[in-house]
């Protein structure tokens, strides 16, 4: 395990209201690492709508997903949050009054007094290819996620997908292994056009394979991978030589292992009070749209104004001996300084 990375405030989710929640808890003082399943900052606006127009930010007549989170990490710039991307929380295990113990899948480890759960519907999963027998080498030879590409070097890589992830890791992979070969079900593919053309040009030089059809059958044994059956769009059957399977079939929501934290689940949302927007747990709160109580209006508006009222309540945990006193950031100087207004 490694050594615990400490900090006041966890935020899980970096889509539009876990970086609110950044501002408001940094105003009042509170240092803050976010992790986030994604590989991006911005959450379901960044993977989902990042050029789709959004109407009703208070404000701001009409705004993009990518807009919105741009305009929010230069909003949050002076508090210097730390961003875990490609991660998923494991579990959260309560350790002092206040303290958490709070453990991702790539085994980093955080010690913090306060856990915001801003992890809108719930965390983005990979869609697991209808592939027989492929749970038996999930982590071995079969990954959904790049973490660390030195983990492919040497690596005979069948990379399956026609979408920019598919692209984007074949090209970025292909320096380092032996040998890649991109297979699709069909020969026209959704990435940029500029990636398509690169991943052609590799091709017609020989330095890659492009295969057109699916995955039937994996071949192998103890997890270990040695090669995989394909069905081509002619429905000819044949076989291609890998040690290991990038797929990319897209992500879907699920409430992942949330329920397993000690928080109170209704119909896979988690109730809670408006006052605070706290959970079951004294210290971990919960905002935006996976959390759920009387008037909900799922809006990142709301989320918003949750955060502001979160930030409050957990100022109480981070700091039990100081006094909170609300400020304005119009007047107040203390706050202007924190923000680099001149």
């Amino acid at each position: 395990m490694s050594e615990a990375i400490k900090t006041d405030v966890l935020i899980i989710g970096a889509g539009p209201c876990g970086l609110f929640a950044v501002f408001e808890l940094g105003l009042l003082d509170m240092k803050t690492h976010v992790v986030d399943i994604l590989d991006k900052i911005g959450g379901q606006c960044a993977e989902l709508y990042p050029e789709k127009p959004i109407y009703d930010i208070p404000g701001i007549p009409m705004v993009t997903g990518q807009g919105l989170t741009e305009a929010l990490m230069e909003q949050i710039k002076p508090f210097n949050p730390t961003f875990h991307l490609n991660e998923m929380i494991q579990s959260v295990e309560k350790i002092g009054d206040p303290l958490f113990r709070v453990t991702t899948d790539a085994g980093k480890v955080f010690e913090t007094k306060v856990v915001v759960i801003a992890a809108g519907g719930g965390s983005f999963q990979p869609k697991r290819p209808p592939v027989p027998g492929i749970e038996a080498y999930e982590g071995t030879s079969v990954f959904y996620a790049v973490r660390k590409m030195e983990q492919f070097r040497d690596k005979e890589l069948l990379i399956v997908g026609g979408g920019d992830s598919a692209l984007d890791w074949t090209l970025n992979l292909h320096p380092l292994a032996r040998r890649i070969t991109l297979l699709h079900r069909r020969d026209d593919f959704r990435a940029a056009p500029h990636s398509v053309e690169q991943m052609r040009k590799l091709v017609a030089d020989g330095k890659m394979d492009l295969k057109i059809g699916q995955v039937t059958a994996l071949e192998g044994e103890n997890g270990v991978l040695k090669g995989a059956q394909i069905k081509g769009a002619d429905n000819a059957m044949s076989a291609i030589s890998c040690d290991t399977i990038l797929p990319f079939f897209g992500l879907t929501m699920k409430i992942g292992p949330v329920a397993e934290w000690g928080v109170t689940l209704e119909n896979n949302l988690i109730p809670v009070g408006t006052e605070t927007f706290e959970t079951n747990v004294p210290g971990i709160f919960a905002i935006g749209d996976i959390n759920t109580y009387p008037g909900k209006l799922k809006l990142i508006l709301s989320g918003f104004h949750e955060g502001a009222l979160m930030a409050q309540k957990a100022s109480r945990y981070v700091f039990p001996e100081k006094r909170v006193v609300f400020q304005y950031t119009t007047s107040s100087s203390s706050l202007q300084k924190k923000l680099g207004v001149n």
